[in-house]
C-alpha cells in the first residue's frame, strides 16, 4: 500500500490529465491517492502484533472511509475485494492472486450502477482473466502477476477503441491508469522491480484542444458510471450510509431514477455512496428512507476546474500564522484559500483556518480536526461556500464542543460576520449576531467558463469571464476588467456603502484599478477597500454592504 501511495502521489498530476469530460475535473489521481492514503494511514496505526485479519482490515476500512470520487470509491471495492481473498487464503500463491483479482472485479462491476467498457472496470476484468489463465497454467505469484500486468496493460491502452471520447482526445482512461500503478506496487513487493516513473506532462495530449476547446465531444457524450467526469449533471453527491444490507438494492434502484454515475460500496451496515445528479435532495432524501446519511459531501461539477494542488497537500506560506490559541469562549474555524485572505480571517480574530474552496472541499474530518484544536468550549464554523455548508453541520454530532454553522457561502460574508465577533459571548449568542452581519452581505465572484454553455444573457463560450452573483450569472464578457464591472453594476445598488474586493489569481492592476475608478464615477456614495487575497480560479471576490 505504501509503494502504490508513493506511486499515485508521483503520477496523480499525469492522471489527472487524462480526464476527458465536459468540466476538466481533473481528479482522478488526486482521488486515487487521497483513498489509499487513507489506507497507509489506517495502516500506520497498527500494533507491531497485527495479523493478516488486522492487515486485511485496515486495507477495507480505511479505503472505504477515505474513499473520494467515483475513481477512489471503484478503488475501493478493488482494494476490499482483494483483501477479502487475502484474508482468508493463508500464504497468497498464484492463485489466491488470481482469485483476488476476480473478486476485485466482480465486486467493481457489481457496485458501479450502469458499467460502461472503456474505462477502469475493463481495465481489471481483463487483468483478472488473464492472471487465472496464468493461475490455471500452473504459473507461481510472479507469473500470475505478470500475465495481470501484461493483460491490463494491453486492456488499458484497447480504451480508446471501446470510448469514442477517449479516442477523439488521444488519451487512454485515467482510473485504468491509476488501477496500473497496483499491479506495479505488487511486482514491486514481490519482486523488487522499480515503480515506474512518471511520464513527462509535456508528452500527454492537450485533453480540452483536442474535444474542441469546451471539454466536450462533439455530439455528445455518454456518461460512463465508472469514470470521473459530469456531462449534463451538475453536482457530485457522496455520504456514507449507515443502512442494513438488505436495504441497499433498493436504494440503488431508486438512485437511478435521481442521476448517473453511481457508485455504491461497502457492507456490514456501512456504505460509501457517490452519485452525479441534479437533485441533492433527493439524493440525501432517498438514504433518509433507508437509513442514515451521514458525512455528506457535495461538490458543484460545473465550477470544478483542475487545480495543482488538494487540500492535503496546501500548506501555509511561513508568514501566514497557523492558529491563535488564546482560550476564549467561543472560537471560530473559517474555511479559505489563498495566503491573502487566511491574513485577513486570522487578522479579524478566526484561531484556526481549514484551506479548502470551492473545487477542494475538505473532508468532515479536517474539519473536526480544527474545532477540537479550536481553544474554546464553544466553536463557530464559516464555510465560506455553499458546497462546505452540510459538511460543516456534521461536526457538532462527532465532538463534544458546542459546534454551530453561520451557513456562509462566500468568504466576504465571512469577513462581514467576524466584524461584530465577540470571542467571549457563548456560542449561540455568537451566531446570532454573525448570521445576521453575513446576511446584509451581497456577495459576487468573477471566474472563467470551462466549456460552451448559455444562459439568461445569452450565449457562453470557453474563456468568456463570468460574473456571478445572487440568482446566478448576472454578466457575461471576454474581458475581466467589462464583466467584473456589469457585476458591480447589478449589486452595488443606492443602498449600499462598502465594496470589498479581494483579488485572487488572474487580477491585474489595471482591472482593479479600472473598477475603483468606475465605483468612483457611478456610485460616488461607496467607499472601496482592496484586499489581496491570492484566491486560485476567481481572479475577483465581491462583499457589498
Amino acid at each position: 500500500m505504501a509503494a502504490l501511495h508513493e506511486g499515485l502521489v508521483a503520477h496523480r498530476e499525469a492522471i489527472n490529465r487524462l480526464n476527458v469530460y465536459p468540466v476538466p475535473d481533473g481528479d482522478t489521481g488526486t482521488n486515487m491517492s487521497l483513498t489509499i492514503g487513507s489506507v497507509c494511514a489506517e495502516l500506520d496505526a497498527l500494533g507491531d502484533e497485527a495479523g493478516i485479519d488486522d492487515v486485511c482490515e485496515a486495507i477495507a476500512h480505511g479505503s472505504l472511509m477515505g474513499a473520494r470520487g467515483n475513481s477512489g470509491v471503484i478503488l475501493c471495492q478493488l482494494l476490499r475485494g482483494l483483501a477479502g481473498v487475502w484474508r482468508s487464503a493463508g500464504p497468497v500463491d498464484g492463485k489466491a492472486m488470481a482469485e483476488a483479482l476476480s473478486e476485485a472485479s466482480d465486486g467493481a462491476y457489481g457496485a458501479v450502477g450502469r458499467p460502461v467498457e472503456g474505462t477502469i472496470l475493463t481495465v481489471v476484468r481483463v487483468s483478472a482473466e488473464t492472471a487465472a489463465a496464468a493461475a490455471d497454467n500452473g504459473h507461481d505469484l510472479l507469473g500470475v502477476l505478470e500475465a495481470a500486468r501484461r493483460g491490463g496493460g494491453e486492456a488499458l491502452e484497447r480504451t480508446p477503441e471501446l470510448l469514442p471520447v477517449l479516442a477523439e482526445a488521444g488519451v487512454v482512461d485515467a482510473g485504468g491508469t491509476g488501477y496500473l500503478l497496483l499491479l506495479d506496487a505488487l511486482l514491486h513487493v514481490a519482486d523488487g522491480r522499480p515503480m515506474p516513473e512518471p511520464p513527462a506532462l509535456e508528452d500527454i495530449p492537450d485533453v480540452q484542444a483536442a474535444l474542441g476547446g469546451a471539454g466536450s465531444a462533439s455530439g455528445g457524450v455518454d456518461r460512463p458510471d465508472a469514470h470521473d467526469g459530469v456531462a449534463d449533471l451538475r453536482y457530485e453527491v457522496m455520504y456514507f450510509l449507515e443502512a442494513p444490507d438488505e436495504s441497499v438494492p433498493g436504494f440503488k434502484d431508486v438512485w437511478a431514477t435521481v442521476g448517473d454515475s453511481i457508485v455504491v460500496v461497502g457492507g456490514d451496515g456501512l456504505w460509501n455512496c457517490h452519485i452525479h445528479t441534479d437533485d441533492i435532495g433527493a439524493a440525501v432524501e432517498a438514504g433518509i428512507e433507508v437509513g442514515r446519511p451521514r458525512q455528506i459531501r457535495v461538490t458543484d461539477l460545473l465550477e470544478e476546474l483542475e487545480e495543482e494542488q488538494w487540500v492535503r497537500d496546501a500548506v501555509p506560506q511561513p508568514d501566514v500564522p497557523a492558529t491563535v490559541d488564546d482560550p476564549v469562549t467561543t472560537a471560530v474555524v473559517a474555511v479559505a484559500t489563498g495566503d491573502g485572505i487566511r491574513r485577513i480571517f486570522h487578522s479579524l480574530g478566526v484561531q484556526r483556518v481549514v484551506t479548502g474552496g470551492q473545487t477542494m472541499n475538505p473532508s468532515t474530518a479536517d474539519l473536526l480536526a480544527a474545532v477540537e484544536a479550536a481553544p474554546g468550549p464553544g466553536v463557530v464554523i464559516l464555510p465560506n461556500n455553499s458546497n462546505i455548508v452540510a459538511v460543516a453541520r456534521q461536526v457538532d454530532s462527532m465532538t463534544t464542543k458546542a459546534v454551530r454553522v453561520v451557513p456562509t457561502t462566500a468568504v466576504t460574508e465571512g469577513f462581514a460576520a467576524l466584524a461584530v465577533y465577540d470571542p467571549e459571548a457563548e456560542v449561540d449568542d455568537v451566531v446570532a449576531e454573525m448570521t445576521g452581519a453575513a446576511d446584509d452581505v451581497v456577495a459576487g465572484e468573477v471566474t472563467r467558463a470551462v466549456r460552451d454553455s448559455s444562459c439568461d444573457l445569452g450565449p457562453i463560450h470557453a474563456g468568456d469571464w463570468l460574473g456571478l452573483g445572487p440568482g446566478g450569472i448576472l454578466s457575461v464578457d471576454p474581458e475581466l476588467a467589462v464583466a467584473a464591472e456589469r457585476l458591480l453594476a447589478e449589486i452595488v445598488t443606492a443602498d449600499r456603502e462598502i465594496v470589498t474586493i479581494i483579488e485572487g489569481d488572474g487580477a491585474t492592476s489595471a482591472a482593479t484599478r479600472h473598477l475603483e475608478l468606475w465605483l468612483g464615477e457611478h456610485r460616488p456614495g461607496v467607499a472601496a477597500e482592496v484586499h489581496p487575497g491570492g484566491q486560485p480560479l476567481y481572479p475577483y471576490l465581491f462583499g457589498v454592504e
